[in-house]
């Protein structure tokens, strides 16, 4: 922090040579150490604080200037050490600029009255015609978005999170706009009512009003040409260019926004990628992506989601070539509340849960493709699990998360087997073996609704689902031992079912204890869901191997595990890891013999295959 002193009368005189002028200069203080020779053409109204202008700055790639004002109106604004700010078209009004800026070439910069910086309003996602149910506020994360949503017709839970999200803002919302330390702002129009934290660039962009951009050092934000951001904002990490137009936003830590993208009342969570197309009223879990200009995601919530264009799903059934990017994780959600799967192949960790096609049942058939022939939908239960493109994501996600340590708000579990998805493998064997029970085995196909399930597609379903079990239960006894949970566990929690909240993992029931905490007045503040959300997580593990522990004794039909069981799990996952790989090997053989796929990135993959044996034991 500067003090500051007022101007002598030979530095008053020195900046009126250079065509400088105050309204007042004695509401003009400077610090220690101020020199007034870098000021030029400069005019003061209200209240100004100036720092020391000591140092050159670089405003290209080896172009250096001294460090000073010139050519700019103020108005009650404090500038910091070293900053250089020039070229102001129209003026800088009620503002706070850090240390070793650059702003030049721009028109206006300005807080007015009542600014809110982007921060508590309430936007409508899902439904782009209904009542507000997210409030944007700078500590969201994918999980709090997801509770309001989710919760969003529990009024008492509603009224309460928004009381805490408006308490916590009146104290924390700054009285002016705030640029911070080492902020780029270049041939940029008009800036009102936003806070610029430390580390950012601006480049060109046409207009910023009522933001936040939350950048840092370790995570900067770039916000490029042409952008028009409204009432939004954007997270550590993120890059918005190429003429983007956003309104009513909340962009997430490491977030893409380019080439003419335009988003309204919409949420976009940890590593999305958006380009070319639209949104509105989307919630856009961790790693989605939207290339196509086709592409208009309204009204639905996705997680690892790729939306291809109108036309062809973007996505190929086979995926061993670099560029495939996961189609669908957990779900994607319609605004009518239903689950639906594209007719393409669906990602890694791919549960459709909920309702697809507004059959509640559909939600336990995971890992499956639904494809149409006519006017005819066809099931393939559990197909996915022996694909090419399950295998590369379940390598790939965590390798993409582009986060920085510091600039992880949203949590991310990436198993692709957990008590989540497994518990939805259960409920599809139940299913599975019911029509098989009630048709019998000389059939070609089994009817579940209207839709049409093949009876050889039928029993590998099971077949891959059985895979899929007994691989989850040899790897969470060989976690168990490691990290020290073998035996009986010592609690309750996660036994029961298991939910996925936009990202995180967790027992319902702890979802609920939190819900009458929040009710109760147990927990009063923001923080304290984020850092139950982390306790939880930080408890998976705990969790998870009390809901194994039971599934493994009850597919065994054991009442303990002995070594003996323990040995008969370890070859039983020991074979169902073979199976799988051999499974996915002749898919990668389908797939090379379709002529996409070189000869040496076939055999690169063919040989990561051969290692999985390393982790057998």
């Amino acid at each position: 922090m500067n003090n500051y002193r007022q101007l002598t009368q030979t530095e008053i005189e020195i900046l009126e040579k250079n065509v400088c002028w105050a309204e007042d200069w004695n509401r003009v203080l400077v610090a220690e150490g101020f020199k007034p020779y870098n000021f030029h053409r400069v005019i003061f109204y209200g209240d100004i604080r100036l720092g020391a202008f000591d140092k050159q700055v670089e405003v290209s790639k080896d172009f250096f200037k001294h460090s000073g004002i010139n050519d700019a109106t103020l108005r009650n604004v404090t500038v910091g050490n070293d900053c250089l700010i020039e070229k102001v078209g129209n003026y800088i009004n009620n503002y706070t600029i850090g240390n070793d800026c650059y702003i030049s070439n721009i028109s206006t910069l300005e807080t007015t009255d009542d600014a809110t910086f982007g921060e508590g309003s309430t936007i409508s996602v899902l439904n782009e015609m209904g009542d507000g149910n997210v409030v944007i506020f700078r500590d969201l994360n994918s999980q709090i978005a997801a509770f309001m949503v989710k919760h969003a017709n529990d009024k008492q839970l509603k009224r309460t999170l928004e009381q805490m999200i408006e308490d916590e803002l009146r104290v924390s919302r700054p009285e002016r706009g705030i640029i911070g330390n080492n902020v780029k702002i270049i041939n940029t129009k008009d800036i009102t009512n936003t806070v610029i934290k430390g580390d950012c660039e601006i480049s060109g962009a046409a207009r910023l009003s009522e933001c936040t951009i939350m950048s840092s050092r370790d995570a900067s934000v770039y916000i490029g040409t042409g952008v028009i951001c409204e009432n939004s904002i954007i997270c550590d990490g993120c890059s918005i260019n190429n003429s983007v137009k956003m309104q009513d936003c909340f962009v997430g830590e490491a977030c893409q926004i380019t080439n003419g993208f335009t988003a309204e009342a919409s949420l976009f969570f940890a590593n999305s990628f958006m380009a070319n197309g639209e949104a509105c009223a989307a919630f856009c879990g961790p790693f989605c992506a939207s290339h196509h200009k086709s592409s208009l995601l309204i009204g639905g919530q996705f997680s690892f989601y790729n939306a291809g264009s109108n036309t062809n799903f973007s996505n190929h059934a086979y995926k061993m070539g670099p560029m495939h990017y996961g189609t669908l994780e957990r779900g994607s959600k319609t605004a009518s509340g239903a689950y639906i799967l594209m007719p393409a192949t669906i990602g890694a960790f791919s549960v459709c849960f909920g309702k697809l096609m507004n059959h509640p049942d559909m939600s336990s058939l995971p890992f499956s493709y639904l494809m149409a022939y006519g006017e005819t939908m066809y099931i393939v239960p559990g197909r996915n699990i022996t694909t090419v493109g399950l295998y590369r994501d379940i390598k790939k996600w965590p390798k993409r998360d582009k986060r920085s340590r510091q600039s992880k708000k949203s949590i991310i579990n990436f198993d692709w087997l957990s008590p989540f998805t497994v518990g939805e493998i259960l409920e599809a064997q139940k299913i599975l073996t019911a029509l098989r029970q009630a048709s019998g085995d000389n059939v070609t196909t089994y009817n579940f609704h209207e839709y049409v399930i093949n009876a050889t597609s039928l029993r590998k379903g099971l077949k891959y689902y059985d895979i899929a079990l007994r691989i989850y239960m040899g790897a969470i006894l060989k976690r168990a031992r490691k990290e020290g949970f073998f035996g009986c566990p010592t609690s309750t929690v996660g036994k029961g079912k298991w939910i996925d909240l936009s990202g995180l993992l967790l027992p319902e029931s702890e979802e609920q204890r939190l819900i009458d905490d929040i009710k109760n007045g147990t927990i009063e503040r923001v923080q304290q869901i984020i850092d139950r959300f982390s306790d939880i997580n930080d408890h998976y593990s705990d969790y998870r191997w009390a809901w194994s522990y039971q599934l493994i004794l009850d597919y065994y039909h054991l009442d303990e595990l002995t070594p003996e069981a323990c040995d008969r799990i370890h070859e039983d996952y020991v074979k169902a890891r073979r199976a799988w790989i051999a499974e996915i090997r002749k898919d990668a053989e389908k797939e090379f013999a379709m002529g996409d796929v070189e000869q040496e990135v076939f055999d690169d993959f063919v040989q990561k295959l051969d290692h999985e044996i390393d982790y057998e034991n």
